[in-house]
């Protein structure tokens, strides 16, 4: 099987701009809330201050009118405009706000950051995703089951996941058996989960599952060492015949 993240996500700017800076590199851990990256917020600021100074202007003259106002000598109509052009006024601030705001991208999950797509300097659009970042705290085996041993998989069987690469053996439990097989290789998939607190098992390592199914069976078996190969390719051993004292190929 293929191991991946607990959990993935893609991260991208909610606003368009010039990429002046980013935090990390591939393979880098990355902590929840953490600064990731951020756009040039020289456009975004200015256009806040604006927002700022339209709305102090627009409640000065919102005070001067509500005094006439409690003073009955300006119309409903009339209050009722400067009312509205406040509230626009401070939604527009408000808008202005975040999207300043949004000029930082941060890390909504601790875990490793697995690609970069972009470099500083690079103009990026609203919504493009520039990083992907995966919780390895717990892994996921993605591997696929016959459909003849089906029957044996169950979730929350423990499974043995040797990782070759890392030359050491986990336990894991299965925790989702796929509902339909694979139109290819009419095989289903099977996903486990195992504990990494090392931060050793990263995304994309190969790992070997050994399932326990609790089942035993009688089989007779042989050291692979006796299987030998003619000159067609052709598997044979030999089988003593205790009576006749000789052995035989088979």
């Amino acid at each position: 099987g293929n191991i991946e993240g607990s959990k993935t996500v893609r991260l991208g700017f909610l606003v368009d701009g010039k990429i002046d800076f980013i935090a990390a590199n591939e393979g880098q851990l990355v902590a929840k809330g953490e600064l990731l990256s951020s756009l040039d917020p020289t456009n975004y600021g200015i256009a806040k201050e604006l927002a700022d100074i339209q709305v102090n202007q627009v409640q000065d003259e919102y005070d001067r009118l509500k005094l006439m106002h409690d003073n009955k000598s300006l119309s409903e109509s009339d209050f009722a405009k400067i009312t509205y052009g406040l509230q626009q006024a401070r939604a527009q601030q408000k808008l202005h706000t975040k999207n300043l705001a949004d000029t930082k991208l941060y890390s909504p999950i601790a875990g490793v950051l697995l690609k970069k797509l972009c470099e500083v300097g690079e103009i990026t659009g609203v919504g493009m995703p520039l990083f992907v970042v995966s919780d390895i705290r717990k892994v996921k085996v993605s591997a696929f089951i016959p459909e003849n041993e089906l029957h044996n998989i169950k979730i929350g069987q423990k499974a043995r996941i040797l990782i070759s690469s890392l030359s050491e053996t986990f336990v894991g439990h299965i925790i989702e058996v796929g509902s339909a097989a694979d139109a290819a290789s009419r095989a289903f998939s099977v996903k486990i989960e195992v504990e990494n607190p090392k931060m050793l098992i990263r995304p994309g390592m190969i790992a070997e599952a050994k399932i326990v199914t609790g089942q035993e069976k009688e089989l007779i078996v042989i050291p692979v060492e006796a299987v030998l190969h003619d000159f067609n390719n052709q598997s044979f051993v030999f089988v003593v015949d205790d009576s006749a004292n000789k052995a035989f190929k088979r």
